[in-house]
Parts: structure tokens; sequence; C-alpha cells
């Protein structure tokens, strides 16, 4: 897996399809690495034209870790969170956006497109408002602007979240962990097979498994507060896109963020939870070009936000 330098750290990084062809910028969420975007949706964007990036964010998969920080007392967190008083992070959002800049530039990128799932739709939100002359349009997929008073996970999933495997040490049952977290926050209409699931997780760990990395993302995310005031800033075209189902970061959380972004679409999926099953790649790509091109389905019925 080729390393780039950027904004002073190491970044591990991908690329696919033509250099010459109209880049897409892809960021992940909490924890995930550039290896959770599905194989079929990158080899769709590239067949649609598009010269896809991929890259792991700091702390996460073959990127430089921040184990120097130490792991953050996210319960004690949640605690001064609650209270409105301030949080002390190892970094915050803005520098995981600024990280991001780096990979364009590192690969000679003057503008892309961005599309970022779940944190890192928060992310992509942030290079949409701060660097808008880099930035072609932005898609956000299940994530939020984290204004204070949205609903949160649903309760069995924030226990689940809370809980460490049954046995740290053993491979085993952290991918079993992993398996019973992706089964919880998945699609309920479009449920991965067990076997294809199970492979997926054992991927992930097997190429990196950092929990004290997500522990401090999650800091990040909490730190860096709410993103109201930026969103309302956002001139490039903005595409929300939020599952009906999702337990993790609930359907009001993408219908706050696109009605923050001036002249933002919004799309809701019926069935659709926290993941990107195989049976709805086909739609998201759609929803993504057309976006990108400046079109919208004929069979597509957003609900457009326009900022008074």
């Amino acid at each position: 897996m080729p390393t780039l330098n950027a904004n002073g750290i190491r970044i591990a990084f991908d690329t696919a399809g033509d250099p010459k062809a109209p880049p897409l910028l892809l960021v992940q969420g909490l924890g995930m690495q550039l290896t959770a975007w599905p194989e079929e949706f990158v080899e769709g964007l590239v067949e649609l034209g598009f010269y896809v990036i991929r890259f792991d964010n700091r702390d996460c998969g073959l990127s430089t870790k921040f184990e120097q920080a130490g792991v953050p007392n996210l319960a004690l967190a949640a605690i001064k969170s609650k209270l409105g008083w301030p949080l002390r992070a190892a970094y915050r959002l803005e520098d995981m956006a600024e990280d991001a800049i780096g990979v364009l530039s590192a690969l000679g990128v003057a503008r892309a497109h961005v599309v970022g799932i779940s944190m890192g739709g928060m992310i992509a939100q942030i290079l949409a408002a701060r660097y808008p002359q880099r930035i072609l349009s932005l898609t956000s997929i299940m994530s939020s602007s984290c204004r204070r008073g949205l609903p949160g996970p649903e309760k069995k999933v924030s226990k689940l979240l809370a809980r460490r495997p049954g046995d740290p040490g053993d491979i085993e049952s952290i991918i079993d962990h992993g398996v019973a977290v992706m089964r919880a926050i998945g699609s309920p209409s479009y449920p991965t097979p067990d076997k294809a699931l199970r492979k997926r997780v054992a991927r992930s760990v097997r190429r990196s498994y950092c929990p004290g990395g997500v522990a401090r993302q999650l800091m990040a995310i909490a730190a860096s507060g709410d993103r109201c005031a930026q969103l309302a800033t956002i001139s490039v075209p903005a595409l929300v896109i939020h599952g009906a189902s999702d337990p993790l970061v609930p359907l009001a959380c993408g219908e706050d963020t696109a009605s923050r972004i001036p002249g933002a679409r919004l799309e809701v999926i019926q069935g659709m939870g926290h993941d990107l099953p195989p049976q709805l790649v086909e739609r998201l790509l759609a929803l993504i070009d057309a976006h990108a091109r400046g079109k919208m389905l004929p069979d597509s019925t957003p609900r457009l936000f326009v900022k008074q």
C-alpha cells in the first residue's frame, strides 16, 4: 500500500481510474479503513468516469497513529460535554480535513468531488466550507451537523459499542465483536450475508486494529463541536444521503444537515441503516454520479432545502 506525507504525518492511500478523469475523494468514517469502501462501489465510480482517491484517516489503518497521546477517557468526556465544558483532544476534525487536503495536494489534484460517510461526512462538510476552491461538489452520507439536541444511537447499539471484545487478545474474538457491531448498525432491509460480513471484518482487523485510535477519533468529533455555522457558508453543490433506518446516526441528523446547507438536496433511502450494502451500491452510484454532473435522476424525489 503506497503512502505519502501530508500535514506532517504519513497517510496510506490508494487510487483507481484514469488520473486525467474528474477526481473524486472518498473519506471514511470512525475507525474505518480505506478498504471499507466496497470494491464494487469503487469500481463502479471508475466505470462512471471518475479518478477515485481513497485514504486511511489518521489514527486508522496504515496511516500514522497518535499512540503517544494515550487513550482518552470517553466516559469523563461525555460528562464534560453534557456540562458544556471544553474537551482536550489529540486533534480535531479540522486537522483531519487538513489531512484530506494534503492528500489532494500531494497527488497534484487541484479540485475534487468529495464523498464522505459518517465521520467522513463531517470531514467532507468542513472541506466544502473551508476550501470551496478545492471542492467541486459535496456528498455527505449518513452523517450529522453534530448540533446539540439531535438524537443519538439506539440504546442497544450504544451498549454494544461500549463493550469490548470477549478476549481483546484473541483475533477471532475481536472479529466476533466487529461482526456483531456491523450487524447491529447495518441496513435492516438489506442484510449482508454472514459469511461475507465476517470476511469483510476479518480483512479489516488483520490489516490494522487500533481501538485507541477509534477512541481518539471519537474525542476529535466531540471536541470539534457542531458545524451549524460552517454548513451555512457552503457554496458548492451539496447532496445529503441518509438511511431511513439508521440506528447509529438517526435520519433526523441527515435532515438537520441538509436543512443547514444552502440549496442542499436530501435523499432518504428506505430500509438503509449505517452501512453500504451491496444491494444499494447501484443506487448510490447513480445518485453520486448525477449529483457530480449537476443532474437529477428521473425517479429521484429529493427534498430541496433552501437556506432563508
